[in-house]
C-alpha cells in the first residue's frame, strides 16, 4: 500500500511537471481553460441574485425586519475621517448597563438627509431580555461607525449623533 501510494504521488508530480502539460493524461488540464460562451439575453429587468420563487422560509422572508434599539446613555465621542469618496463616522457610546448589542446609527429621518444643513443620527442598541450588571465603564462602552458618500454629504455643515442625555456634533 506503501509503495503504491509513493508511485501514485511520484507518477502524478511528473506528469504535471514534463511534457504532457498539454496532453490529456495531466489531471491539471482535465476541465480545461474558461472558455467565452453567450450569455442569454432577457428582455425584462431581472436581478439575477433575487429568487423568483419562494423557498422553504418563504414565510420568514416576508415579515419585514423591525429595529428594537434604545437610544443610548451618552455619547462620549464623534470623530468624521475622509476616505476616497466620502467620509467614515466614527462613535463612541457609554450604555447604562452592560450587555447592549447590535449598535447601529439611525438617521432621525427616513431619507437620511441634511435637515438645514445639519445631518443627525441616534446611537442606538438592543438590549438583552435578561437583567444584566452596570459594571465598569470600559465595559459598557460601543463604537459604531456608517460610511457617508460625497452625496451624502453635499451641503451637510454639521452632523450630529444624539444620546439620551448628550449629543455630539462635528462641524466642517
Amino acid at each position: 500500500m506503501r509503495k503504491s501510494l509513493t508511485g501514485l504521488i511520484v507518477a502524478s508530480t511528473v506528469l504535471t511537471a514534463c511534457g504532457f502539460a498539454d496532453s490529456r493524461i495531466n489531471p491539471v488540464n482535465w476541465f480545461g481553460r474558461g472558455q467565452p460562451a453567450a450569455v442569454a439575453e432577457s428582455t425584462e429587468a431581472v436581478n439575477p441574485l433575487i429568487p423568483r420563487r419562494g423557498g422553504l422560509f418563504q414565510r420568514d422572508r416576508a415579515k419585514e425586519d423591525v429595529y428594537a434599539g434604545t437610544p443610548f446613555d451618552q455619547v462620549t465621542s464623534l470623530v468624521v475621517e475622509r476616505v476616497p469618496g466620502g467620509a467614515i463616522l466614527r462613535v463612541t457610546g457609554l450604555a447604562a448597563r452592560q450587555g447592549i448589542y447590535n449598535v447601529r446609527l439611525t438617521p432621525t429621518n427616513d431619507e437620511e438627509e441634511p435637515v438645514k444643513g445639519v445631518l443627525t443620527y441616534r446611537l442606538e442598541g438592543e438590549r438583552p431580555a435578561r437583567p444584566t450588571p452596570v459594571g465598569a465603564k470600559p465595559t459598557r462602552e460601543v463604537v459604531a461607525a456608517r460610511k457617508l458618500t460625497d452625496q451624502q454629504l453635499a451641503g451637510v455643515r454639521s452632523i450630529r449623533v444624539e444620546g439620551l442625555r448628550n449629543a455630539q456634533v462635528a462641524r466642517r
